[in-house]
């Protein structure tokens, strides 16, 4: 008969196969103790990305997953900004780190890895136009294209002009949203006055 601590390792690994990536907390709900934990990462069966998270050590790493990664280290926060843009394919931009919106009287999170560039949003700005992904298991919260281009200008001193106007681009060309769309969320924010002029230009250059 297999020892219990072999059929902890067998269903760890079960489960990374099936759900991509998986917490501590994840593992103990199934039965499956720190300890056995431990000894797959030691033997390198295993990876621990970021504390308290696990993955198999084949798992391929891209973009989406370091949004799963964020996901599973912040379940409050949302991605936002260039990084919803990347993940919406309407920037050629690689942010070097994940961009997250989180609750603006919320504790900010102390995480080493992956690296994450917080933002605070507050009332209906954290739950208006979020998109929900399911990335290797993990559900990503993510804004959807229009309200992301809105907030890349909302916080273009933070993401630059020019990542604001290509996602603007992309996404008019793409038909990924609509002036209309656009209208819709940046009246709510204050940001039409400083988009209309982007706006207008191209559609009409579209036209």
């Amino acid at each position: 008969m297999m020892p219990i601590t072999g059929l902890q390792r067998l269903r760890a690994l079960d489960l990374l196969k099936t759900r991509g990536m998986l917490r501590l907390k994840d593992f103990d709900a199934e039965g499956i103790g720190p300890e056995t934990l431990a000894r797959l990462v030691r033997e390198k069966s295993v990876l621990r990305p970021a504390r308290g998270l696990y993955q198999l050590a084949a798992a391929s790493v891209d973009a989406a997953h370091t949004l799963a990664e964020a996901a599973a280290l912040v379940p409050s926060g949302v991605v936002c900004l260039t990084s919803a843009l990347q993940y919406h394919e309407l920037t050629l931009q690689m942010p070097s780190a994940v961009w997250m919106a989180i609750e603006r009287a919320a504790w900010r999170p102390r995480i080493d890895s992956p690296q994450i560039r917080f933002v605070r949003f507050s009332g209906p700005a954290l739950t208006e136009g979020i998109m929900r992904y399911r990335i290797e298991g993990i559900e990503v919260p993510i804004t959807e294209p229009a309200r992301t281009i809105v907030d890349c200008f909302r916080y273009r001193a933070k993401v630059g002009l020019d990542v604001a106007l290509e996602g603007l681009r992309e996404g008019l060309r793409r038909r990924r949203c609509t002036p209309d769309d656009l209208w819709n969320y940046a009246r709510k924010t204050r940001a039409w006055a400083v988009m209309r002029p982007y706006v207008e230009a191209m559609v009409t250059d579209a036209a």
